[in-house]
């Protein structure tokens, strides 16, 4: 696969003003689908939560589904939109294998929530206002899988395979206004925003909001103008990117790729583009539709959403605690510094060391865990913290184990490596692996005395008076134990043996 040429990223901020846009899609948790009795349900056998309503048979009628209207309208709150006391869906039609009525049920010029606002905070601290344009509702599409190919995408497969069941997922489109004066900190406010709005849906209970999954997904625009220059150049748009740091980077890729472009006297082409993890660029898709080409009219068989202000502001007062109040609260009850607690939050690992917390570990110990062991292999393995497939239930496994005297730190890694390789638990990881510490005096005795004997000049120290030289027979008795004696006995009996007092 070629890469398309770029520029430096200092150069191209020297050279160029970045403009953003987000389109971010949230699907909704909701017990059946936008506008059928199927279920909404994520990992079943392909095309077992399906009805004729989303297979768009002959003959069948859509029924809105009001949990849907209703989580909607709380997501256009929390966002401080305005919400429409009427609106409407239309038909936008396209044809795709995946979009089996050949249109998709959505909002156009009628949204049930515009002009709002979102303030975004930075690694810094400095937050960042990004204006909201709509958000609106709609049904989302089945999922192709393209078989035969190197990169599981459509170019070079052999054949495509396609689930429908997620046609007809509810859907909350959030769309920005064009964002201007980020700067050389738009990948870092790409990342922030998405996290933001990923936040806001957890937080109030309307998603899943596990990217990994497609919960949540981003269409992120970028074009460049040089400075002074008012007009917005050409956009391209970075089609369902699915992790924050994805986000930032295509974000960036696409900053340089502009930059090379323009930079050597050629023209932006409007068009899709698609993220490639594995070399963190983007490839061409297809060019970019406007909406005049999606035909759009009002759906015939759905009638206007009539949100009265009494429904509004009864949603209003069921809204939680803002992320806001919410992570400051949480600072205050974990007893973190501004530092620390920023670093969590930049992470993207509050919510699981929330749980964590929850769960029984205490906050210096999850904190620990997230920000250190877990975050380390996550950086290694060049994937969010969150998608590394470690669950705070581990985490409050693995400090009891620790806290019991079974393993210590260094063989609760060991058991870490066990469960992300899918051996069990760490107790069945333990069990399996035989990582269990080594306590018994008999067996510590013997390494004990090996290790004096192969250091005898640290042993006369010791009964010097050196106490601290301990350590060193310590790490012998370490080595011959593969790491699995208890260190804290270690100690005792190696001052026993030389007839030396703590």
């Amino acid at each position: 696969m070629m890469t398309d040429a770029t520029l430096s990223f200092d150069v191209a901020m020297e050279k160029f003003d970045p403009v953003l846009g987000f389109e971010v899609h949230v699907e909704l948790n909701t017990a059946t689908k936008m506008f059928s009795s199927a279920p909404n349900v994520f990992g079943d056998e392909p095309n077992t939560n399906v009805n004729e309503v989303d297979l768009g048979l002959p003959g069948v009628l859509p029924v809105v589904n009001k949990k849907a209207v209703e989580s909607s309208i709380k997501i256009g709150l929390a966002l401080n939109c305005k919400i429409a006391e009427s609106c409407t869906f239309a038909r936008k039609h396209y044809f795709y294998p995946d979009t089996p009525k050949n249109f998709q049920t959505s909002q156009y010029d009628d949204p049930i929530a515009y002009d709002g606002f979102l303030d975004v905070e930075l690694s810094d601290g400095s937050t960042f206002r990004v204006e909201i344009e709509r958000a609106h509702m709609e049904e989302d599409a089945g999922k192709l899988t393209h078989m035969g190919g190197a990169t599981g995408r459509i170019q070079g497969a052999d054949f495509s395979l396609v689930d429908y069941n997620r046609a007809g997922v509810p859907l909350v489109e959030i769309v920005t206004k064009p964002i201007e004066g980020a700067g050389s900190r738009a990948p870092e406010l790409a990342k922030a925003y998405v996290a933001a709005v990923r936040e806001i849906v957890k937080n109030l209970g309307v998603s899943d909001a596990k990217m990994e999954r497609g919960n949540v997904r981003c269409d992120a625009n970028v074009s460049l103008r040089p400075y002074g220059q008012e007009k917005f150049g050409t956009r391209s748009e970075t089609k369902n990117v699915n992790s924050l740091r994805a986000v930032e980077n295509a974000v960036r890729f696409e900053i340089q790729r502009h930059a090379a472009v323009l930079n050597s006297g050629n023209t932006i082409v409007q068009e899709t583009r698609h993220w490639h993890e594995d070399t963190k660029s983007t490839t061409s898709g297809r060019p970019k539709s406007d909406a005049d080409d999606y035909r759009y009219f009002p759906e015939p068989d759905l009638l206007p959403i009539l949100a009265t202000p009494a429904w509004v502001e009864s949603l209003r007062a069921e809204l939680p605690e803002p992320p806001a109040t919410r992570r400051k609260r949480l600072q205050a009850d974990w007893g973190y510094t501004d530092l620390e607690f920023r670093d969590v939050v930049n992470a993207g690992v509050m919510d699981e060391i929330e749980e964590t917390v929850a769960a029984g570990a205490t906050a210096a110990v999850a904190r620990k865990w997230w920000m250190g062991e877990i975050a380390r292999r996550a950086k290694l393995a060049d994937v969010d913290p969150v998608a590394l497939g470690v669950t705070p239930a581990v985490v409050v496994e693995l400090d009891a184990l620790i806290r019991s005297g079974a393993i210590n730190d260094k063989l609760a890694r060991e058991v870490l490596d066990g469960v992300l390789a899918g051996e069990g638990t760490p107790a069945e990881v333990v069990q399996t692996r035989g990582l269990a510490v080594v306590s018994d005096d008999g067996a510590l005795q013997s390494a004990i005395d090996t290790a004096l004997a192969a250091q005898p000049d640290v042993a006369d120290k010791i009964r010097a008076g050196k106490i601290q030289a301990v350590g060193a027979i310590v790490g012998g008795v370490m080595k011959v134990t593969k790491g699995q004696a208890d260190a804290g006995r270690v100690r005792e009996l190696i001052l026993k043996t030389l007839g030396v007092e703590a």
